[in-house]
Order: C-alpha cells, then structure tokens, then sequence
C-alpha cells in the first residue's frame, strides 16, 4: 500500500497548484483530491518498494536453486548413463524331449 503521507503530499501539491479561485475552497477540495488519489492508486493494485525488493530476492534465490537443481538432475543422467548395464545374452530354450 502507498503511504498515507505521499498521498497527502501529492493532494496538497495538486492543491497548491490550482487557480487561486479554486484554491479558496480549502481543506473540502484538498481532501476531495486526496480521496480521489487514495481510490485510484488502489484500483492499481499497486506493490510497494519494499515488497518488491522482497520478492526480487526471493526470485533470485528461486532461480539459483533451479540452477543448482538443473546441474544435479545434468550430472545424474550422465551418471545414469555411464551406469547402463548392457542386457545378458539370451539364455537358449530348455530342450524338454530328452
């Protein structure tokens, strides 16, 4: 969530910077301003810096593992591979007529 107080920041400096006959209104147009911001920034579902420092990080440990997974599953193929034991001649039929 946005911090209250950039959202108030922004409401005033909107506010500020309005023609001085609208400006006259005070608080009620500042505090319109600000509740029409909070309502749009929230309908944009936006993530804060902090939270997506956190989930950068949590990517990038997720992709180093996958790296590490990646090798490991590599070199036990190779290994599976090297391992193969080749099938044992065929073993001819029993001859039950003698």
């Amino acid at each position: 969530m946005i911090d209250p107080k950039k959202i108030e920041q922004i409401a005033r400096q909107v506010h500020e910077s309005m023609p001085k006959g609208i400006r006259e209104f005070g608080e009620d147009v500042e505090k319109k301003i600000r509740q029409t911001l909070q309502a749009q920034l929230t309908r944009l579902d936006l993530v804060s810096r902090e939270e997506f420092d956190v989930q950068t990080q949590v990517l990038l440990r997720t992709r180093e593992k996958l790296a590490l997974l990646e090798q490991r599953l590599s070199e036990l193929e190779n290994q599976g591979k090297s391992a193969e034991v080749k099938p044992a001649p065929a073993i001819p039929p029993v001859d039950d007529q003698a």
